[in-house]
């Protein structure tokens, strides 16, 4: 490979979240966090972002951009960003939209809090599939809205969703709104455009509006493909596309997402209501990576690819009862250990005291997730070897 994935990058002093914000989101601060490892010894595969370098046209735009030597308030006029992006959505996704549809948020999540209450009146309610990220909830609830779940069917690890539920509670006229994953996070499904034609059908006839987060939709295993849900309804202004180049790059400290909004009252309602400030570098960063970081993506793909087969290998061997499927997408792996955990309340917990591994799991995805941990892929092998071991052993320990 021309890129290396394997280097091992301390990112202690940097600030990072993995290393230095675990404390509060993962236990709020309990002192229940007892780890047997120090500090210094834990191990991150929890947050979603990657132990890898981002692409080096990242570091020399920034550089670039950066010797400019004005860094004043800046918002993206130059159309060059739009067509980039545009072209990135074309080779990768088969889909075009119109550029003045584009609008950019500081993120996803954000943008998730914002268009809840603009699209949801007070007592209005949204609608979401769990197992879910959690940020669909605290988005829906932060804003005073009822969240109303469907569980998606679990048949041995094969994610599938429950129509005939989602039907029934997409029916309710209090039903004005549906945050949907596509690919889906935890499981990493990347939904068949069968299904999400039926979905898309289900909300449209019920007059439910869409946001649908494709935030992962570039990390695909290598011979998957992704449609977004908006391209097989364009003439629907009842869908919001949310993208972004910050799980695909590494890139979500710049905080920029990719909003796409084509109901012109919600557009505008947006452009009213949201500061339209962009930071000067993220603009720089986000265009350089869409005009000039396929081909480090490609290989990423290709090693993630390997960190899926390595996992699946040593469930295999090692802790044979696990159920675990290789996700269609992500970087993240969604594994079924209740068979050796049963009675385990915090795996979250259980894991940073007894291995020194610290992992998201099943209690922080709303519901329909008994027994899961989340574990992040994104890092070089020899530290994804050294994590599962740990994870092996503490089963071992607390099963014999």
């Amino acid at each position: 490979m021309k890129y290396n994935f394997d280097e091992i990058i301390d990112r202690r002093n940097t600030n990072a979240m993995s290393l230095n914000g675990y404390r509060n989101y993962l236990f709020g601060g309990s002192d229940a966090f007892e780890s047997d490892y120090s500090d210094e010894d834990l191990i991150p595969m929890w947050i979603a972002d990657m132990e890898f370098k981002s692409p080096p046209a990242v570091s020399k735009a920034v550089k670039d951009r950066a010797e400019h030597g004005i860094f004043g308030y800046s918002q993206i006029f130059d159309p060059n960003y739009k067509q980039a992006f545009l072209n990135w959505s074309k080779l990768h996704y088969d889909w075009e939209f119109k550029p003045n549809h584009l609008v950019t948020s500081h993120g996803v999540i954000p943008a998730l809090f914002s268009l809840v209450k603009y699209v949801c009146a007070p007592d209005e309610k949204v609608l979401i599939m769990t197992p879910s990220y959690a940020f669909f909830k605290l988005a829906t609830e932060g804003s005073n809205r009822e969240l109303i779940t469907s569980d998606l069917i679990n048949e041995n690890g094969n994610y599938t969703i429950d129509f005939e539920d989602f039907r029934r509670k997409a029916e309710d006229e209090k039903v004005t709104l549906t945050i949907f994953c596509n690919p889906h996070n935890p499981t990493g499904r990347v939904w068949s455009d069968d299904e999400l034609r039926q979905l898309g059908e289900i909300c449209l006839e019920n007059d439910v509006m869409i946001i649908s987060d494709e935030i992962h939709c570039d990390l695909l295993r290598t011979e998957k493909t992704f449609t977004p849900l908006a391209r097989l309804f364009p003439e629907s202004d009842q869908i919001i596309t949310c993208m972004a180049p910050s799980k695909t790059f590494n890139m979500a400290g710049f905080m920029i997402a990719n909003i796409i909004i084509p109901n012109d009252e919600l557009r505008t309602l947006w452009q009213q209501k949201e500061i339209p400030i962009d930071n000067p570098l993220s603009i720089a960063a986000a265009q350089a990576v869409y005009s000039h970081g396929n081909e480090w993506l490609s290989e990423l793909k290709e090693y993630l690819d390997g960190n899926f087969e390595f996992l699946k290998d040593y469930l295999s061997e090692y802790l044979p009862k696990a159920i675990f499927k290789i996700p269609d997408a992500t970087y993240l792996a969604w594994v079924n250990i209740g068979a050796y955990l049963p009675d385990e309340e915090n795996l979250t917990l259980f894991f940073a005291n007894k291995a020194g591994v610290l992992l998201e799991g099943d209690n922080m995805f709303v519901a329909n997730g008994a027994g899961h941990i989340r574990l992040n892929l994104a890092c070089p092998r020899a530290r994804l070897h050294k994590g599962l071991d740990r994870i092996a052993k503490a089963i071992r320990n607390s099963t014999t």
